[in-house]
């Protein structure tokens, strides 16, 4: 029985698991994706938290999550709260010499 609210979309994204106020870092892929949750896969879901944050390269959003289920190299996350965060594109090196 399908216990989500909404419908999730399949998907291949980059994204990084963020832990110790974001000094830890774990690569991951979006599997699928909600306005609720999300699915990762990982290298290996040991040692990840019940709550971190995860940082979506496409859009450059932070969400706060809070881990729902996990599978050896996968783990279902639900979106702690509707804010997201979105961080600035960096700025492109210069291209021009003096």
């Amino acid at each position: 029985m399908e216990r989500r609210r909404y419908q999730r979309t399949r998907t291949l994204k980059s994204a990084r698991i963020l832990l110790n106020h974001h000094h830890s870092v774990i690569d991951c892929t979006v599997r699928n994706l909600s306005p609720s949750g999300a699915c990762l896969n990982v290298a290996s879901a040991l040692g990840i938290p019940e709550q971190f944050d995860v940082f979506f390269e496409a859009d450059r959003s932070i969400r706060a999550c809070r881990l729902i289920w996990h599978k050896e190299k996968q783990v279902g996350v639900e979106f702690a709260e509707e804010e997201v965060t979105y961080l600035p594109r960096p700025l492109e090196a210069s291209t021009t010499s003096a």
